[in-house]
């Protein structure tokens, strides 16, 4: 009675006053509980110091972020040094590490600094994809590094067929009459469509119930990481399972169309697998629905065998995939479309495409290397128009931390390290003219080795070796638009 009368008597000033006190005092017990994980004081931080700044600075990092991440880069990662750079509100600061410490920081095992363990804090998986044990065991990774390499022949012209037919259908066959679209609306309109042919097959990706509430659920996780990092970790428990609500409600409406074909396509693999003779012959189409079953299989893993974990297992592959692509279609698009005109890039890369595509048939993973150019400014368009400002990940989860024997410093457990995609793409010691778009920066390269004789080449492997390096999904301490090592995406 005495709490209902209270509460009755509260004036709506007075009741913000109170949430805004609330969320005050619970930052700041967030703050306090992550000082035993805080990086060494040896390392220079980013922002203002001192106590009562270093609780500020989580606010201010929204707006800063990005600028820190490059005037530490100026100040110290350019010279070999780690600096920390403070996160907004319920994150953990990251420890910039320098390029020189890539090879130490991936070389180091999942016990000691795991990628998943940072992914999850970052993505808050638990409450983004619909389940704690889904989110710690990284199954679908290990089933698209296993599975996809070695398929490409036979996904290429699937991919192929499905790029011409959404493409047809967004454009049309109207030469006359110019058509407007945004590069957002129009990349998300192609590339969920692109992908799915990839995860499910034909029919699904076409399907505009399951594609629309995949690209919604993709969505709703970008909005929930934003949202979750600007509230204090109290409240996530709370906040992120109502957030969570629209992931489900868009998980449901895609698995109800989803379920007829992985029930199928389960059953078929079942029995094949415990040799049923109808099914001795079975082929199963080869994309991720039967990858993952299969690679179920290999492992012993019959929790992966249910039909619902099958269909959220397709989540976290949906989430990375469309927004990664979107964002580097329309970069790479508006690099292209904002570069010197007298360039006359367009017609180089339109030429390449022309003198390359197969005279019949669909395009084929040979055909599609020859591709430099075109692969060359999509590389160059990554490095320049980045999205993110640090890449490569890692939570120090040992007991004990970890030793970096180079830097002479120990990382607590709890902390977080990272490498600097920013600064390492636009630094003038790595690249000349490093904050222009270059679209044949890579390609010039590459032409150049192909002329050489073959003794030229057998009298210099490791150049040999630095030109295969140059393709736009090889990734290295100089170039991190797909992160680098074992967990490169």
């Amino acid at each position: 009675m005495a709490i209902s009368a209270l509460l009755g008597s509260m004036t709506s000033s007075q009741a913000w006053g109170f949430g805004a006190l609330f969320l005050v005092v619970t930052f700041i017990i967030d703050f306090v509980s992550d000082l035993a994980s805080h990086p060494p004081i040896q390392i220079p931080s980013m922002g203002k110091s001192g106590m009562l700044n270093a609780f500020i600075n989580s606010f201010r990092a929204i707006k800063n972020y990005n600028q820190w991440v490059t005037e530490g880069y100026s100040k110290f990662g350019r010279n070999g040094l780690p600096f920390i750079v403070p996160q907004p509100l319920s994150r953990h600061s990251e420890i910039v590490l320098p390029r020189s410490q890539a090879a130490w920081m991936i070389d180091q095992p999942d016990h000691i600094l795991s990628t998943y363990d940072a992914h999850n804090a970052t993505l808050f998986t638990r409450y983004n994809f619909l389940g704690r044990r889904l989110a710690h065991d990284p199954f679908p990774n290990r089933v698209m590094q296993k599975h996809l390499a070695r398929h490409l022949p036979t996904v290429i012209p699937n991919i192929d067929e499905e790029t011409q037919h959404v493409v047809s259908a967004m454009f049309g066959d109207d030469t006359e009459n110019w058509k407007a679209f945004t590069l957002w609306d129009m990349w998300m309109e192609i590339v969920p469509c692109v992908i799915n042919r990839l995860l499910v097959g034909p029919e699904l990706c076409r399907n505009k119930q399951f594609v629309d509430n995949m690209t919604s659920f993709s969505n709703d996780v970008v909005r929930n990481m934003l949202i979750l990092q600007l509230l204090p970790k109290v409240l996530h428990p709370i906040v992120g399972r109502l957030l969570g609500i629209a992931n489900y409600i868009h998980w449901r409406s895609a698995d109800a169309v989803v379920q007829p074909l992985v029930q199928q396509r389960l059953n078929a693999m079942l029995k094949q697998a415990n040799g049923h003779a109808e099914f001795q012959d079975y082929v199963p189409p080869e994309d991720f629905v039967t990858w993952t079953i299969r690679q179920a299989l290999a492992e012993n893993k019959t929790f992966e065998l249910d039909p619902v974990v099958l269909s959220k297992r397709l989540l976290p592959v949906e989430f990375a995939a469309i927004h990664t692509t979107v964002l580097t279609g329309q970069l790479w698009m508006q690099d292209l479309l904002s570069s010197d005109h007298e360039s006359g890039i367009l017609d180089i890369l339109r030429a390449e495409i022309i003198a390359n595509k197969p005279k019949s048939g669909p395009w084929t993973k040979t055909a599609l290397s020859n591709l430099v150019r075109l692969d060359s400014s999509i590389r160059e368009s990554q490095r320049l128009s980045n999205f993110m400002a640090t890449v490569v990940e890692r939570k120090v989860v040992s007991e004990n931390g970890v030793y970096n024997p180079d830097l002479d410093l120990t990382f607590p457990k709890g902390s977080y390290v990272v490498l600097n995609l920013e600064g390492t793409h636009h630094c003038e010691d790595l690249y000349e003219n490093a904050k222009a778009y270059d679209p044949l920066r890579y390609s010039r390269m590459r032409e150049a080795w192909d002329t050489k004789s073959d003794e030229e080449k057998r009298n210099e492997p490791e150049e040999g070796t630095r030109m295969r390096g140059l393709g736009m999904v090889t990734t290295s301490p100089q170039h991190l638009a797909f992160g680098h090592g074992r967990h490169a995406w």
